[in-house]
């Protein structure tokens, strides 16, 4: 006999109540969650940022070696993500997903263990979402909703002349830890009787596998008196973002090669695999670390910081967006990060 549900057993009003059982609100703009038509929310004053992010099996993650715990938690971290990108704290997420007839009730309180465990890292309350049947693999869709103090919202389009760039964390390991899994699942695949070969590489597969939303930065810079120009986060590669912020903020930029953050991991494993390092760092994407823009005169206030670091300077938009080395050279950026077409 089965040690797992099928999730027929249970039903579609089941599985709801499953969930709803472990969820804990934690935020008074949460009036009612999950149990009704809509969830109602009353945030007072403040201005209401939402943001909604889509992952699809196949896609965006392999269950081969992506427990559904890390998929789970993931899914919250990328769209928190993108509210701390905005200056906001997180106060609400919902959550879609379609399922295959393969999934367990089991399967899914795992999937839900990850999004609890990072609603109670994120203090964000679950309200609600749908869930519904695939004829293909998992789809899991998160939206999260935050709140900013009117006037205190970042977007992308603030950057100005002689702004320094910034950004925290470390950058290319992701990219760098998928470039492990999938060696790993090749090698599985050949031989079943195989165990994976992760012992030193288990920072960068944990950057890939459970990245985290910012958001002790973005509460950092409130307690130093620092307000970006501009934000986003690192999604896509550096590149790719920093081509956002210059072409909404109508600016160009120039970044340091030698400020450009790496863990030692990350560089190793990159010539492991005789891959540009520098590539992984502009160009490898899902790291989730912020990059954003300061004022000169809060050089001060950044310099010595541990986790942030300052990479380059807004410059003019006619001098275009270039990558300087410490010879003096200088050459054009190209935004070759992860294209979703």
């Amino acid at each position: 006999m089965s040690e797992y549900t099928p999730l027929s057993e249970v039903g579609e009003f089941g599985l709801i109540r499953l969930i709803n059982e472990k969820i804990e609100l934690r935020n008074s703009s949460t009036i009612k969650g999950i149990g009704d038509d809509a969830a109602v929310l009353e945030p007072g004053e403040k201005q209401i940022v939402v943001s909604s992010d889509m992952l699809l099996e196949g896609v965006h993650f392999d269950l081969t070696f992506c427990p559904l715990k890390h998929l789970g938690y993931k899914a919250v971290a990328v769209n928190v993500s993108d509210i701390a990108a905005m200056n906001a704290k997180p106060t609400q997420i919902t959550v879609n997903i379609a399922l295959g007839a393969r999934y367990t009730v089991e399967a899914v309180e795992e999937l839900y263990e990850g999004i609890r465990l990072a609603c109670e890292n994120y203090k964000v309350d679950l309200v609600g979402g749908d869930t519904t049947s695939s004829h293909g693999g998992l789809v899991l869709s998160v939206t999260a909703i935050g709140e900013v103090a009117k006037g205190e919202s970042v977007l992308r389009s603030g950057a100005k002349v002689n702004d320094l760039i910034c950004v925290t964390g470390d950058l290319g390991a992701a990219y760098m830890g998928l470039q492990i899994l999938e060696r790993e699942k090749q090698a599985f695949m050949a031989n079943p009787d195989m165990q994976p070969e992760l012992e030193g590489k288990q920072y960068i597969v944990g950057r890939q596998l459970r990245p985290e939303a910012r958001m002790d930065v973005v509460y950092d810079l409130k307690e130093r008196g620092i307000k970006p120009t501009a934000m986003i986060d690192i999604s896509d590669g550096l590149a790719s973002e920093l081509f956002h912020i210059c072409k909404q903020s109508g600016v160009g930029a120039t970044v340091y090669k030698d400020n450009l953050p790496a863990d030692e991991q990350m560089l190793q494993t990159a010539l492991d695999f005789n891959i540009d390092p520098l590539t992984c760092i502009m160009n490898g994407g899902e790291d989730y670390e912020l990059l954003f823009t300061v004022p000169l005169s809060d050089h001060e206030k950044l310099k010595n910081h541990p986790d942030i670091s300052i990479i380059g300077v807004i410059t003019e938009e006619s001098e275009g967006i270039n990558l300087a080395t410490k010879h003096g050279n200088s050459y054009p950026l190209k935004a070759q990060g992860w294209s979703h077409f």
